[in-house]
């Protein structure tokens, strides 16, 4: 019997983005999509990213393959690292251990692999003013860089969490967290063997983020993907269902 395997979202959609992969995967494999705090009407969690970790600690199976896809990927490496025994392998999807970038004068090492400090804060102040132009632009960026662009844009589109006054409030505490994590710190306590599938033309999560990923995690293996952007997912379920499943199976 396989492992279960476990799929965690980005910020601001629901489990509804994973279905062209779910399709896709092998029909023998134990499939769950658990909703991230704050999305579609899931209970909101503390600030900060071990609150969410805990906060989804009851879906995670003993012994499961977390798979996640960018905020959902830093989810996933804070369960590998401060829960190994729930987490027997990782996949990480479009994923970065920090999102926005740090210069040399900030607090810690440099960060260059990341969205721009000032770019991040106005992305910030925007969902605050017009939530829901703010999200149709940040679809826009996940599908730049894909052959598959229109595929790719309605597809997110039509899993975008609730943007109205309860779910943008709701939605704001995950932006927090996507914007305030820093992972580096916890990559050395993550043994598990990690297969990360990266879109080669992510302007989100740059391919240089997993490559960091990969020569920094013990066991990982990257798999750059051409003509994808950050949700490589659905530009090409098929192929990362195939690696997903083998990765799985194994």
């Amino acid at each position: 019997m396989s492992r279960p395997l476990v799929l965690l979202h980005g910020w601001g959609l629901t489990p509804a983005v994973w279905q062209p992969l779910l399709e896709a995967l092998p029909q023998t494999l134990d499939v769950s999509t658990p909703t991230l705090p704050g999305h579609a009407q899931a209970p909101v969690a503390a600030p900060g990213i071990a609150a969410w970790t805990e906060a989804l600690l009851a879906r995670i199976p003993h012994g499961a393959v977390v798979c996640g896809w960018s905020l959902g990927a830093m989810v996933a490496l804070d369960l590998a690292a401060r829960h190994p025994a729930r987490v027997a392998r990782l996949i990480l999807i479009g994923s970065t251990p920090r999102f926005v970038s740090t210069t040399p004068s900030d607090h810690g090492e440099a960060w260059p692999h990341g969205l721009d400090a000032v770019v991040a804060h106005d992305f910030l102040t925007r969902f605050t003013h017009d939530p829901a132009a703010t999200m149709q632009r940040f679809v826009a960026l996940q599908a730049l860089g894909d052959a598959r662009r229109r595929t790719v844009t309605t597809a997110l589109t039509a899993a975008l969490s609730d943007t109205g006054a309860e779910g943008a409030s709701a939605l704001a505490g995950g932006l927090q967290v996507l914007t305030e994590t820093d992972l580096r710190p916890s990559i050395a306590r993550i043994t598990q063997p990690t297969l990360l599938l990266h879109g080669e033309g992510d302007a989100l999560m740059p391919l240089a983020a997993a490559q960091w990923l990969a020569a920094h995690l013990a066991h990982a293996r990257l798999i750059p993907l051409a003509g994808c952007g950050h949700a490589p997912f659905l530009s090409r379920a098929a192929d990362c269902a195939g690696a997903i499943g083998r990765f799985t199976l194994e």
